[in-house]
């Protein structure tokens, strides 16, 4: 296993990464109720296919951190706005 980089790190937990090697069409399930298929292979690239139950978000990385960061703004905005303004 290898440890995950300081931000990948979620509220003080620690995580470690399992890596593994799969071929087309063979698949890890994760919890007993998500599966990951690799459905195809071309080149540099890998297209996953995720099943997982509807109220499991399954986002790209890059989506994922958007999402984050949005969500911070937001909070920041709405606890800026519960402040009292100046008279």
């Amino acid at each position: 296993m290898v440890e995950l980089p300081q931000d990948r790190s979620l509220a003080g937990k620690e995580f470690a990464m399992l890596v593994l090697s799969r071929k087309k069409n063979e698949s890890i399930v994760i919890n007993n109720d998500i599966t990951i298929v690799v459905v195809e292979i071309r080149g540099d690239k890998v297209r996953l296919g995720v099943e997982a139950p509807k109220e499991v978000p399954v986002h790209r990385r890059e989506v994922y951190d958007a999402i984050k960061r949005n969500a911070a703004l937001q909070s920041g905005a709405e606890a800026g706005s519960a402040e009292p303004s100046p008279s």
